[in-house]
């Protein structure tokens, strides 16, 4: 049995590192529900908008995401409005998506649980 996406840790990736295939991108993202994939400006990303009453609430998302992907050494674009906060996440090393993107969507699922809506 494979280690859950939130149990797991990022990998360093270098320039080259292949981005995963569309059948590897459908499977993880059934791991990370909330989540979607896009496409802007040439990316292909991994993105979720967490909506809740107000602005403190979004700045301490923002606070509670900020060690975890400082911890994995994978960070995500962050656009933080009154009531939304939205997350992006792709590995520009491979120009799309890799493992890491998820992990880190699974492992930032904890500090979005937490949020008062």
């Amino acid at each position: 049995m494979a280690t859950p996406l939130a149990q797991r840790h990022c990998v360093e990736c270098r320039p080259g590192t292949a981005p995963l295939g569309r059948n590897e991108v459908d499977q993880l993202l059934g791991e990370v529900p909330g989540w979607k994939v896009d496409q802007a400006d040439g990316h292909i990303r991994l993105t979720r908008t967490v909506t809740f009453k107000g602005f403190m609430p979004g700045v301490d998302l923002v606070n509670r995401i900020a060690p975890i992907a400082e911890a994995e050494g994978h960070h995500p674009d962050l656009l933080l409005t009154y009531g939304s906060l939205t997350i992006w996440l792709w590995t520009h090393a491979a120009g799309g998506l890799t493992d890491n993107d998820f992990i880190v969507a699974a492992r930032l699922d904890g500090a979005i649980s937490h949020v008062l809506y």
